[in-house]
């Protein structure tokens, strides 16, 4: 008889309740551990097969302590299922890990895997490398999985040239041909974003399988090229390669970012006559993706048919409502969550605040603190536009102190943005210089955020130096970047600068102007009295005008008081929108400085026949965290008394100063 590959129990008495639990789970289970990557490995000795069920590092040390007096810990095989534990395992340590890895004489491939494998789980990617060094010095053999493991370290790091060291030494190998690790390539380079080298290996594959399409396909959906993602999708289709649920995740996002509801229900009715396992992620992807293409009511059927809902499928449905602009119904979606998250919280939040609600926002961000939620970064993306949209600059600033100055949250580019603007908007042009000028890196749209608050303060001169040096430093403009440029221009009263960049912007960068840069311009020539050639610059634009151009002309002949254009202007608008009661102002205004009475009262009498009434002023502030209203002559505030004795107060020591009201 050959003698056991591994010892039998020992015959020395074992505490009963240990003894117990060997039994039970060698006769009751049979499920695979998470941290168990051979899906083939039958284990059947009793100490080994515990593991398996093993759910604390305290267990495990029992049993290796068993392991060790029965002698067992001293053979590979059982030496490595402690290993996988430790390095593998949610409940496993990696520095125990690395004391059983020291431990073992002469690991073969699949322990060093293992181990490099538990130092990227643990988001140790340099001792992963470490260790791939170490296995070279020593000449261990390599496999596929020792190469997609490392590739998966590699992943971790900003810098993509290791990752190409390694592909390099792949090709030396001869693993260039092995699916697995082509597969992991394909991987690593769509997730650093280098799509065209990920396609190169792609394209180079001998054979390939659903990873394989399913990885190019999510790169060019992730990457925001949702055509280039479902022209792969239809060639693996006319391949015969049959997807699963991950190409339908990922198919359905890039149908999502186009919006394209035919389309989304065609690629819905492939799925429910393919051969496909639904699962819940697939399921939650179908109502995202209805809710993003404007089918709310194909997204309440799904959700509907779904037997088991999750935080994501609830937060699915508010974000489909509130996409089509039914905060009531999104609200009460979000008030029947049998659970929330900060995902749930900032769907609800950033719908009020996209919305221009910016009380409700805020009312639900301190909800959500009330409720000790901690914010996620497009919470506070959120919560920020709403604070510039009611200039809430307090709360702003004590975001600012208490999440990032705190630590809590790490100021990313796209938070950064968010204070740049609202800073702004808030009208502390400081801080939102100094927040910009610290930034290590900036996107066009931390240049875009800091040229248009340059813009709108009125500091021309500034906006476009910066302008300037967003082109020296390699950034390219875009449209966005020219609307702060000629409005910085126009509010400077920089004519020369600003038909020069509006020229450039088609010459030069190869965009295509639109509506806003050409009332940009308009506005431009209009502040300066140039009423001639803006009128000239109206009639001969290559798209008609929209409501923001001929307003801007109209505003311009209010000023300098030109009736004949301004009748034309105002004309145009309230055939644009005749409910607009800010034109029959701006109409009545303008008759009024030429003291054209007669031509004051047809307007009045206009608004008062079309039954258009002017809309009320408004302002706001924040005392103490809670919100106070205002319109003109309003009297319903609890301290309006004591508020208008202030403001006769204020009168009389202006009056007391030599202050003459306008007339």
């Amino acid at each position: 008889m050959p003698p056991p590959l591994l010892p039998c129990l020992p015959t020395s008495p074992l505490k009963a309740q240990f003894l117990r639990r060997i039994l039970l789970q060698f006769f009751s289970s049979s499920a695979k551990p998470k941290w168990n990557s051979n899906h083939n490995l039958i284990i059947t000795h009793p100490v080994l097969s515990i593991m398996e069920s093993c759910n604390s590092m305290a267990e495990l040390k029992q049993i290796q302590a068993h392991m060790t007096r029965a002698g067992l810990i001293a053979h590979r095989f059982p030496a490595s299922r402690v290993l996988a534990f430790c390095a593998l395992s949610d409940y496993g340590d990696i520095d125990h890990a690395r004391l059983v890895f020291a431990q073992i004489p002469d690991p073969n491939t699949y322990i060093w895997n293992t181990m490099i494998r538990g130092y990227t789980r643990s988001k140790l990617p340099r001792s992963s490398l470490f260790l791939f060094c170490q296995m070279i010095c020593e000449h261990v053999v390599m496999d596929s999985r020792t190469f997609v493991s490392v590739l998966k370290a590699c992943e971790k790091f900003s810098e993509v040239f290791m990752g190409e060291e390694i592909h390099c030494m792949i090709f030396k190998l001869g693993f260039d041909s092995d699916l697995l690790v082509e597969n992991g390539l394909v991987h690593f380079y769509v997730k650093n974003g280098l799509l065209d080298s990920a396609r190169k290996v792609f394209d180079e594959l001998c054979q390939r399988d659903v990873v394989s399409w399913t990885t190019m396909i999510d790169g060019y959906s992730q990457k925001g090229l949702p055509d280039e993602a479902l022209r792969l999708f239809y060639r693996m289709l006319l391949m015969n390669i049959q997807p699963n649920e991950v190409t339908m995740i990922t198919v359905l996002s890039a149908i999502s970012q186009l919006g394209h509801l035919r389309l989304g229900k065609l690629v819905h009715e492939f799925i429910w006559k393919s051969d496909m396992n639904v699962t819940v992620n697939l399921m939650n992807a179908l109502v995202d993706m209805y809710g993003k293409c404007g089918g709310v009511d194909s997204a309440r059927e799904v959700f509907g048919s779904m037997g088991i809902k999750d935080v994501f499928s609830w937060t699915s449905m508010v974000n489909a409502y509130a996409r089509c602009g039914d905060l009531r119904l999104a609200r009460q979606f979000f008030e029947s969550m049998p659970e929330r998250n900060a995902v749930s919280w900032s769907s609800m939040i950033a719908a009020y605040a996209q919305a221009n609600h910016a009380k409700e926002a805020l009312e639900l961000f301190h909800e959500m603190l009330g409720m000790c939620v901690k914010p996620i970064d497009a919470t506070l993306v959120s919560v920020l536009s709403a604070c510039a949209q009611s200039g809430c600059l307090d709360l702003g600033r004590w975001i600012y102190g208490h999440f990032i100055d705190g630590k809590i949250i790490k100021l990313s580019v796209n938070l950064a943005n968010a204070f740049i603007g609202m800073y702004a908007k808030c009208g502390d042009i400081e801080a939102a210089a100094r927040l910009f000028n610290a930034m290590p890196e900036r996107d066009i749209v931390s240049w875009n955020a800091m040229i248009m608050a340059y813009a709108v303060h009125g500091y021309g001169n500034e906006a476009l130096t910066h302008f300037e040096q967003l082109k020296s430093e390699g950034m390219v403009p875009d449209d966005i970047t020219f609307v702060g440029v000629l409005s910085a221009c126009s509010r400077a009263g920089l004519v020369v600068e600003g038909q020069r960049h509006f020229k450039d912007m088609k010459s030069i960068f190869g965009i295509e102007p639109k509506s806003v840069h050409y009332a940009c311009q308009i506005d431009l020539l209009g502040k300066v009295g140039l009423l001639e050639d803006a009128y000239e610059f109206v009639r001969n634009m290559p798209v008609e005008p929209d409501e923001a151009g001929w307003g801007a002309l109209l505003n311009a002949c209010r000023i300098h008081g030109n009736v004949e254009f301004g009748k034309y202007a105002g004309d145009k608008l309230l055939g644009l929108d005749p409910g607009d009661g800010g034109i029959y102002v701006l109409l009545s205004s303008m008759y009024a400085t030429r003291n054209k009475w007669d031509d004051v009262k047809k307007v009045r009498r206009m608004m008062r026949d079309r039954g258009v009434k002017k809309t009320p002023g408004c302002s706001s502030i924040e005392v103490d965290g809670k919100f106070h209203e205002f319109f003109v002559a309003d009297a319903s505030h609890v301290q309006s008394k004591a508020i208008y004795m202030t403001l006769d107060n204020i009168y009389l020591q202006l009056r007391i100063e030599g202050y003459v009201p306008k007339s």
